[in-house]
């Protein structure tokens, strides 16, 4: 299986959460590293994707040094892989684990190590990392900064930049000097859109020159766009259950169904592992238990995903 979309500090083991939380003396405020595994989820009555961002805080507390960040990205790949998953791109924003003086470099130097050690040890995983630039007018220069630290290590572990943060707070139209400066880098992208915004995030997405979107689950509202995606064969990056607790789309109108029927190249992903409480295959299973597919659809999806791989 090949996986997209998945973020790093979404995808954390809990036991590992608790072990660095110790080494770094964070309170918890639990007793067990059971009980912060549901910490560490995203409740059934979730109410928007604030409370859904809400899981990560802990996350991003234990990943402010390199050796950690680099645990981290391991475990990821061991995990990713004892399941079937056997190339796959882990997403992550280096601006937000510098709290304690480590740069972007310094940060992402821990993920490419972290990205070695994992694929040493899952033999045939092939692995890239993709390094996220946040939304909001007080990130301007770290975004910058991240584009400069993806460039330099474009082909020696990062594979692409992104674009994630509140989507509706700050439309995608706002950063078109940021992907201007991404394409005269040479660096390939993907852009979160069309998940908290409409179908116009998507299409800001697509003029800016991004290969795939994350989510894009609401181009369907747009059939023109829709035809446009299928022409020119876009990927969507489309994570079912973080779709369904962040209510990017409601249960009964989920149109993952609706896209690849219209030809869409839609892919599946699980976006957290650890908030969302889900797997590869678990995303699979509910792809036939809630809209049919056939394995043979699935393996469809699953060709979409490996076409649209940057690695």
């Amino acid at each position: 299986m090949t996986e997209l979309h998945v973020h790093l500090d979404g995808s954390l083991r809990p036991d590992t959460v608790w072990e660095l939380a110790e080494r770094q003396s964070i309170a918890l405020q639990t007793e067990s590293s059971e009980t912060l595994a549901e910490m560490l989820t995203v409740p059934a009555d979730c109410r928007d994707l604030n409370q859904y961002l809400a899981c990560f805080d802990l996350p991003l507390q234990v990943l402010q040094e390199p050796e950690y960040v680099a645990r981290a990205v391991t475990e990821l790949i061991q995990d990713m892989a004892a399941e079937g998953v056997m190339q796959g791109e882990i997403r992550f924003a280096p601006q937000l684990h510098g709290s304690k003086g480590y740069g972007q470099k310094e940060i992402t130097e821990g993920a490419v190590q972290g990205l070695r050690e994992g694929t040493a040890l899952c033999p045939g995983f092939r692995g890239g990392l993709i390094l996220c630039c946040m939304r909001g007018k007080e990130n301007q220069n770290a975004n910058e900064e991240t584009l400069r630290t993806a460039s330099a290590f474009l082909g020696d572990g990062v594979c692409a930049v992104d674009l994630a943060g509140a989507e509706a707070l700050y439309p995608t139209s706002g950063y078109d000097i940021l992907f201007n400066q991404a394409r005269k880098l040479g660096l390939p992208f993907t852009i979160h859109a069309g998940e908290a915004d409409g179908p116009e995030s998507v299409r800001d997405a697509l003029r800016f020159g991004a290969k795939r979107i994350g989510h894009g689950v609401r181009s369907i509202e747009d059939p023109e766009l829709c035809r446009y995606l299928v022409k020119h064969q876009i990927p969507l990056e489309v994570c079912y259950t973080s779709n369904l607790q962040t209510k990017a789309v409601g249960t009964e109108i989920h149109p993952i169904r609706k896209l690849f029927d219209m030809g869409v190249h839609v892919t599946v992903n699980t976006d957290n592992r650890t908030v969302s409480n889900t797997t590869m295959m678990q995303e699979r299973k509910l792809l036939q238990e809630v809209f049919g597919f056939t394995e043979k659809e699935l393996d469809i999806m699953e060709n979409y995903a490996r076409e649209g791989c940057f690695l």
